[in-house]
């Protein structure tokens, strides 16, 4: 129970890859974090499975009932879909941008690096993502790696659900270790 008193978000939307909100959501309640999922709307989404729409999740808050203040790390699972209509929501955006600048952990998996793209978080950072973004993540001035986790100052990336079981881990090790507050100005 390392993280015991630690609060995470995990923000997604419908069309969320269902492992990756499932996998970290539940190790790091394992580890002893509170968790809580954080949408645009009350209720629940709709997660993606592979290839086809999975099971619901139950949202715990909305974005507008929450402050980056109440959190200390947030997580950005992918899936095309999900990150696809967050990356145009300026709540959103702000939120991921708020987490980033009070030097708080942020992990995105898959196509989740899209958000850090479009907060301007991606630039001169070391990063992985989906194979199919990485165009977009060196675009953006990202320096991507093909690595199942990479760590850059606090900020946390990896590929694709393959990658869960070291994303998750990496998550707990930072959030443990307190790294992430060594983040220099970017």
């Amino acid at each position: 129970m390392h993280l015991n008193g630690k609060r995470i978000a995990i923000l997604a939307t419908n069309g969320f890859e269902q492992s990756e909100l499932e996998v970290p959501r539940d190790k790091l309640k394992e580890a002893g974090a509170t968790v809580d999922v954080i949408s645009l709307e009350r209720g629940e989404i709709k997660g993606w499975d592979k290839k086809d729409w999975g099971r619901p999740v139950k949202v715990d808050k909305t974005l507008q009932d929450v402050s980056p203040d109440e959190y200390d790390a947030v997580v950005l699972p992918g899936g095309q879909i999900n990150p696809d209509l967050l990356r145009v929501e300026q709540k959103a955006l702000a939120f991921v941008k708020d987490m980033y600048d009070q030097k708080k952990v942020v992990a995105a998996v898959c196509h989740g690096p899209w958000l850090l793209i479009e907060t301007g978080i991606a630039k001169g950072r070391r990063m992985t993502s989906y194979k199919s973004i990485k165009t977009d993540v060196i675009n953006a001035g990202g320096k991507w790696e093909d690595k199942e986790v990479v760590v850059d100052q606090g900020v946390i990336t990896s590929r694709n659900p393959g990658d869960l079981n070291a994303f998750s881990a990496k998550i707990i090790e930072e959030m443990k270790e307190g790294r992430h507050t060594a983040r220099s100005a970017a």
